[in-house]
């Protein structure tokens, strides 16, 4: 069987999306994600998204991380479905799409694409855990998906991978584990942000759940003010927005640039 599919990036996160509403896929997403996210060999890209039907919104998201987990929410993949759903007729300019983590609100115009993210939950500051045998302070909290953040004088020499892992799988944050942020605050209203990505479990070029969990904790700490500009990875810019400096944060926005890289079709070899 052959599949339609567009590949898009948001901020450097990569994906590929399929308009499963018929429901082609099912219950083989979860194999799927895998065969087809894996680079060199097949289409490669940080995680699969799926549009499926909804009773209550234009379409539902269904995430799944390269490795074939499932995930509540993605903000740059998000981002990437709405585009996907105006430019396929799928929704107007301004949608809503169920996820697992609650309904999002967004607008697409053109190639800027603006969600509303699930209000955050969890915030717990001021944790000091131990990654690669050197001590960090933490904050975590929930934005979507869970996340730790930790502040760093610059990102250019954290060693992510070590130290992103040894968080990711940190007895603390088990069993689900969490996505780990390394931040710079750069300005009033401006962080430097690198992540580990559970699930991908390596750094990505951006994460755009941890670039919102970034910059709610800087402003909790008193370092930020809305709006934050975010420098990712890949050295692109998301914008965090939300309405109150502290938890709770009121209404939560990240906006940014999306990418149709290419569109096709995915031959049953790409995934078998």
């Amino acid at each position: 069987m052959k599949l339609g599919f567009a590949k898009m990036t948001g901020a450097g996160n990569d994906f590929i999306v399929i308009d499963d509403r018929g429901n082609a896929i099912g219950e083989d997403a979860r194999e799927l994600a895998r065969e087809l996210c894996r680079r060199r060999v097949s289409v490669g890209a940080d995680g699969l998204i799926l549009l499926v039907p909804s009773a209550r919104c234009d379409f539902r998201m269904r995430y799944f991380n390269a490795d074939g987990s499932e995930a509540d929410m993605c903000g740059n993949g998000g981002r990437c479905a709405a585009r996907y759903a105006v430019i396929n007729s799928i929704a107007a300019a301004r949608l809503s799409f169920e996820t697992n983590a609650g309904i999002i609100h967004a607008e697409a115009h053109n190639d800027r694409v603006k969600i509303e993210l699930p209000s955050p939950q969890a915030i717990e500051m001021n944790i000091t855990l131990a990654a690669d045998d050197t001590p960090l302070l933490l904050h975590f909290i929930n934005t979507g998906v869970p996340h730790v953040v930790t502040f760093v004088s610059t990102v250019e020499k954290v060693q992510v991978r070590e130290q992103g892992k040894a968080l990711r799988f940190h007895p603390r944050f088990q069993p689900a584990g969490a996505n780990v942020n390394f931040a710079a605050v750069d300005g009033p209203a401006q962080l430097s942000v690198r992540t580990y990505e559970r699930g991908v479990e390596d750094e990505t070029l951006a994460c755009g759940t941890g670039a919102v969990a970034s910059a709610l904790i800087a402003s909790a700490l008193g370092s930020v003010v809305s709006p934050v500009q975010v420098i990712t990875r890949g050295g692109e810019t998301l914008t965090v927005y939300y309405d109150n400096a502290t938890y709770p944060f009121g209404r939560v926005y990240l906006e940014g640039a999306v990418r149709v890289v290419c569109s096709g079709e995915i031959w049953e070899e790409a995934y078998q």
